[in-house]
């Protein structure tokens, strides 16, 4: 694999007549990593928090996925539960090390069976706490790590995501600047995953299908107020 991506690069290299090593085109990345200029914002997510938050909700519906809004954390494991029996699923679940996650009252609801780890493709459901949540696309943002394995955001074929609704911005270069604060200079997670609603894919007729190319179900336990 590397043979060949040198071997294009190579060729694009000759046809530009560049080395990749003249020192304007090597400062220009320099300063364009270290500035980080921002995108577009559209003003549709900057918002008072409580009407930033109904966006959210309104956006995550759209996108096909589903929502409870909870009062607490404490209110968690008995809205999984809910949802695992309103859709005749097995009471069992995989999530990472998240310790907000851990510290939920899991000793409510006994007869839920919870698993620590990663996924391997076999089971069904698979539970994480997003960094942060998006209002203007109903969007979640996944950090990788043991404490949300990326392989709960794809694998299982219900995936549900705890939000907290203080985390909830109005756009994306927003959640960006967070994600530089929280890991410093050139120290990002390995992958940031944006989620919006499950899995999907459709022909060229137009026809729908969840589920093709990873969860078929996304469910957004949204917990708390912005305010």
């Amino acid at each position: 694999m590397t043979g060949s991506r040198e071997t294009v690069l190579a060729s694009v290299r000759r046809a530009l007549g560049v080395t990749s090593r003249e020192a304007p085109r090597r400062q220009e990345v320099a300063d364009r990593l270290k500035g980080h200029p921002a995108g577009v914002i559209p003003a549709r997510g900057q918002l008072p928090p409580s009407e930033r938050i109904a966006l959210f909700k309104d956006m995550v519906l759209a996108a096909a996925a589903s929502l409870d809004h909870l009062p607490s954390m404490d209110e968690v494991p008995g809205a999984i539960a809910a949802y695992l029996r309103a859709r005749n699923l097995p009471s069992s679940l995989l999530r990472g090390t998240d310790p907000r996650l851990a510290d939920l009252p899991w000793h409510k609801e006994p007869q839920l069976d919870v698993w620590i780890g990663a996924s391997d493709g076999h089971q069904l459901v698979g539970l994480s706490h997003a960094f942060a949540g998006i209002a203007e696309s109903g969007t979640v943002v996944l950090l990788s790590g043991q404490d949300n394995p990326t392989t709960l955001n794809f694998l299982p074929d219900h995936h549900l995501v705890v939000v907290d609704a203080r985390e909830v911005d109005g756009d994306y270069e927003t959640v960006w600047t967070r994600i530089r604060a929280r890991f410093g200079e050139g120290a990002l997670p390995r992958a940031v995953n944006w989620v919006t609603g499950p899995s999907r894919s459709a022909d060229i007729e137009q026809t729908l299908l969840l589920g093709a190319h990873g969860p078929r179900s996304l469910h957004i336990l949204l917990v708390g107020t912005a305010d």
